[in-house]
């Protein structure tokens, strides 16, 4: 399989067949052995029975149906792991990603020998209050992560099947799939893609979609500096922590022998106690954290409801 192309789709019933129209249009003329996989993430409307007409008529077309709303990453990793494809295109199904800029990601893969392509939406076709947002958010991706690109939240992408292997996201950690591959030390590069107007269904945007963004920064910022040695985060901390409460004690210690002070309800007393405790749970922390970096992680697929082959 040359190419197959995941996208995740969440009440998207009128835009998956002009979907499928519109990329086995671009799709035929490259002659490529390809398949598209639609993920429903239980949608509350008819977007898997349009999926599973197109599956009926087209061999090529596969369908995953979650049993509950799952969130974007999880329909993303449940795609790429029923892909077959040696690259596979990751796209949103609200037709807002050009189906007509297949052939420029597949081109700029051969050309830069990159493992991973991210579109950028240089002329955005969003209101306002959704663009501000996410160039604040990209520039906090760039400088949290130190990844050179412009458009980390862009799911239209193309990655190799090493790549797609290797990657392990969840929650909201869809966002920062590059910055994940380049952590990883896969190359990533980026082109200018068309961004169309939503035609039909609902943006599902939202202001909890920027908290929940924020924390998932905060994730990837410690998976990336400290995922293989989390006791070098908590065990620093807990190190400082202890060793302020330490020497305190001591000079405590000094005030009541030596100069015969009482230091009974004194709030240095209880700070020394608060921090020694803090310092030893900080590092157990961390030996904790040590223990289950080194358990690997299952992979579970309760969510599927049922796939359409």
């Amino acid at each position: 399989m040359d190419l197959s192309i995941v996208i995740p789709c969440y009440n998207e019933e009128q835009n998956v067949p002009l979907m499928y129209q519109r990329l086995t249009a671009v799709l035929q003329k490259l002659k490529l052995e390809y398949e598209i996989i639609f993920v429903d993430d239980a949608s509350t409307d008819n977007t898997f029975k349009e999926a599973a007409k197109l599956n009926g008529k087209d061999a090529r077309v596969k369908v995953i149906q979650f049993r509950k709303n799952s969130r974007k990453a999880a329909a993303i990793m449940a795609g790429l792991k029923m892909s077959q494809g040696k690259r596979i295109l990751t796209m949103d199904g609200d037709l807002q990603d050009e189906p007509n800029e297949v052939p420029n990601f597949l081109s700029a893969m051969d050309k830069t020998q990159e493992d991973i392509i991210v579109g950028w939406k240089f002329h955005r076709q969003d209101p306002w209050h959704k663009i501000i947002p996410s160039r604040i958010f990209n520039w906090l991706v760039r400088k949290l992560t130190r990844i050179k690109i412009h458009d980390s939240d862009c799911n239209y992408r193309l990655m190799t099947r090493q790549l797609a292997d290797e990657l392990d996201v969840y929650g909201g950690l869809f966002r920062y799939i590059p910055s994940i591959a380049n952590s990883m030390g896969f190359k990533v590069g980026e082109i200018k893609v068309k961004h169309n107007e939503r035609m039909y269904g609902v943006s599902k945007w939202g202001l909890g979609r920027i908290v929940k963004g924020s924390l998932d920064l905060v994730t990837v910022k410690f998976l990336i500096d400290y995922k293989n040695s989390p006791l070098y985060l908590f065990g620093v901390l807990g190190a400082v922590m202890f060793a302020f409460g330490f020497i305190s004690g001591i000079y405590l210690l000094y005030e009541k022998f030596a100069l015969h002070l009482s230091i009974a309800g004194r709030p240095l007393l209880l700070l020394v106690l608060l921090l020694l405790i803090l310092g030893m749970q900080f590092l157990s922390l961390g030996l904790i954290a040590e223990f289950i970096r080194a358990e690997p992680r299952k992979q579970t697929s309760s969510q599927i409801k049922q796939v359409l082959q």
